[in-house]
């Protein structure tokens, strides 16, 4: 009995490394493709569910989906009402776990077949070229999620006559409901909704759990599965939160729909599937997630609203992208320092252009702010923290674009200090104009595109300084006529060398994000 209890307990145990294993690999693997998938494939709830279902099904968690989602929100990669479609997506994608188990490991007994297997997954992992040791993790990601199987199935065959229906709670509506906040309980505990419903699957197909018992424990993993999204909410955004409280608002509406319909549903699948076969199971699982993507997407926009309502308003700090989780996926890492560099560069522009005298702007961003500061020491410290492959052109180029505009936010933003230069350039009949232009130009950088912002800095930075040897010398030639005294000149001077570098920092802002936007948009690892 202590052995078949030892080996039930390990093979949950192998199980769930495995399942860590293999999530982890084929993220490595898939990082790069799942967030291209997730950016681009998110135009509408349904490309965002096919999206979402097809990352689900290629990483083996919808954990893992549901918290990259989140931090690619809180990143500004996709919105909140596009995130939308991934959630419904990623709980029928999950269900593809359950299908692997049902038909091949609890059908197939390969945990034989995966020991020697696991040797050569090891020999792979310990190899030096990259793409091998990751391919090596996700085979002995597999090997220890059917080693764990069959010690489970070894374990579980004991209490066969020990374990049976009669020991859960009845089918009654109250039976049900506790088999659900059971099914919760298990993964809350085990932080993963997968590895639970492998545990029922071997239950189920020993005998020890009727159908209707196994698919009211699977909605309760549904439902606790969603506490590892709400968990990586923590000190995020607004946006974050409404995306994790949206994938808790899905998960409790298909399981209240599963649990209404839980008879009648379960009583139609034992007239399709044998006794006692998993694959029932498992088409429940799907079933009722399908269902609830088919109900919800066409009320996407309604339920985003609805989500919206219950989220207190708030004002989002400068840095709410930089979340500490996307720093092991280099490339989100970098695209949250872009879209923090964004905030900060309009933020000081916004300054910059109010001190000039600009009217049309948003009067929350039209003064100077305290916290940019503040921020910009945030930003620094995650860019440091971040570790680019120097076998990866992409990353390596984007990390230094965004090295060099933080270098040129922190310069411009102790130019935003000195706004006594201003009045002085206004009042300079020569250096009037190309001041307004500059205030200008500033004040449309939150509306224009980058790139095209980036151009007429660079133009108007090339004129000034095309002027700056000829203006500087007719202010000498002033002075010694009398027209201007010696500390007019200097403070003439400053200011004209004011405008040269603010001009200078806020074309190179501008272009190393205009570059980094290329990188992002069109770039290859």
């Amino acid at each position: 009995m202590t052995t078949h209890i030892l080996a039930l307990s390990g093979g949950i145990g192998i199980f769930l490394f495995g399942m860590f294993v293999l999530t982890d690999a084929l993220r490595q693997l898939a990082s790069a493709r799942m967030r291209s998938v997730l950016t681009h494939f998110t135009r509408s709830p349904y490309s965002g569910a096919v999206a979402g279902m097809f990352t689900t099904a290629v990483i083996q968690s919808s954990s893992a989906t549901m918290v990259t989602v989140i931090s690619f929100v809180g990143a500004g990669l996709i919105t909140f009402p596009q995130a939308l479609g991934v959630i419904y997506g990623a709980n029928i994608g999950t269900t593809i776990t359950g299908w692997i188990v049902a038909l091949v490991g609890l059908k197939l007994s390969l945990s034989t077949v995966a020991l020697p297997a696991l040797l050569v997954a090891s020999l792979m992992r310990a190899a030096g070229n990259t793409l091998i040791s990751r391919i090596g993790l996700v085979l002995a990601g597999f090997c220890l999620i059917f080693i764990g199987l069959g010690m489970m199935q070894e374990g579980a065959a004991v209490f066969q006559d020990l374990l049976t229906p009669q020991s859960f709670p009845a089918d009654t509506w109250t039976g049900r409901l506790s088999l659900i906040l059971l099914g919760a309980v298990i993964t809350l505990i085990i932080q993963s909704s997968s590895a639970g419903v492998a545990m029922v699957l071997v239950l189920f197909s020993a005998g020890s759990l009727t159908l209707t018992q196994g698919a009211s424990m699977i909605v309760g993993m549904d439902v606790g599965t969603t506490a590892t999204a709400m968990l990586a909410t923590l000190g995020g955004s607004r946006n974050m939160r409404r995306t994790a409280m949206a994938h808790v608002f899905y998960n409790l509406i298909t399981g209240t729909m599963a649990f209404l319909f839980l008879g009648l549903i379960t009583k139609g699948l034992a007239t399709v599937f044998a006794a006692n076969d998993p694959a029932a199971l498992v088409a429940f699982h799907s079933l009722v997630n399908i269902l609830g993507a088919a109900i919800l997407l066409p009320a996407s926009g309604a339920f985003a609203r609805m989500i919206i309502a219950l989220t207190p308003s708030e004002e989002e700090s400068l840095t709410d992208a930089l979340d500490r989780k996307l720093l092991p996926d280099t490339l989100s890492a970098l695209t949250a320092v872009q879209t923090a560099q964004t905030r900060i560069a309009h933020r000081i522009f916004a300054v910059l252009s109010h001190a000039i005298g600009q009217k049309d702007k948003p009067r929350s961003t039209a003064s100077p702010d305290a916290d940019i500061g503040f921020a910009l020491g945030e930003l620094e410290t995650f860019l440091s923290a971040i570790q680019a492959d120097p076998d990866r052109p992409r990353e390596t180029g984007l990390f230094s674009d965004l090295l060099h505009e933080t270098d040129h936010l922190r310069r411009l933003l102790k130019r935003s200090e000195r706004l006594e230069f201003i009045p002085t350039l206004l009042s300079d009949r020569k250096l009037r104009r190309p001041t307004l232009v500059f205030g200008a130009i500033l004040c449309r950088a939150e509306k224009d595109d980058t790139g095209k912002i980036a151009r007429r800095l660079a133009r108007l930075e090339h004129w000034v300084e095309q002027r700056t040897y000829q203006h500087r010398r007719s202010l000498l030639l002033g002075e010694h006529a009398g027209i201007y005294s010696l500390p007019e000149v200097f403070a003439h001077t400053d200011a004209l060398r004011w405008l040269q570098r603010s001009l200078h920092h806020a074309a190179r802002i501008t272009a190393y994000e205009a570059e980094a936007r290329t990188l992002l948009r069109n770039g290859k690892s």
